[in-house]
């Protein structure tokens, strides 16, 4: 039982999640229509985010990064930012055109699709678990989702 209240609890933070990218994707897209810039939208996003994870820091007291620490990771460890900002300014713009619905849907059909290849080849060091018949019907009906949504 503590298993299926940890579960549930798990896809109730998800869900959580999810319903914030939604809430931040509407903000961004209105404060794109006032600038007039996707660009400058996505920036103050991401000022507002780091701003936001430097108190989450301060506040569970996390130390600081050590020069051994920063010195045993790859530089390209550290372009998850630059995938970021592309998905962050691609949704900004798409969002006034497309709407919440299918944005979210076209965002989360790349992100399976994207998981599906990075989990069967192992990429970035994530452990390997092969495409099967049910994860292709998924994300199939994903793809499908996403065209039903935009009818």
């Amino acid at each position: 039982m503590p298993e299926l209240l940890q579960l549930l609890g798990f896809a109730l933070l998800g869900i959580g999640a999810g319903v914030s990218f939604v809430v931040q994707q509407a903000l961004n897209a209105n404060l794109r229509a006032c600038l007039e810039s996707a660009s400058w939208a996505a920036f103050i996003s991401y000022l507002g985010g780091t701003l936001t994870m430097l108190i989450v820091l301060l506040v569970m007291r996390e130390s600081w990064l050590s020069g051994a620490s920063v010195a045993r990771s790859s530089w390209w460890l550290w372009t998850g930012g630059f995938f970021g900002a592309i998905y962050i300014v691609v949704a900004i713009a798409l969002l006034p055109r497309l709407g919440a619905a299918t944005v979210v849907a076209l965002i989360v059909t790349g992100q399976m699709l994207a998981s599906l290849a990075f989990d069967h080849l192992g990429l970035l060091g994530l452990t390997q678990q092969p495409v099967s018949l049910p994860r292709l019907a998924g994300a199939l009906l994903l793809i499908a989702g996403v065209v039903l949504i935009r009818l």
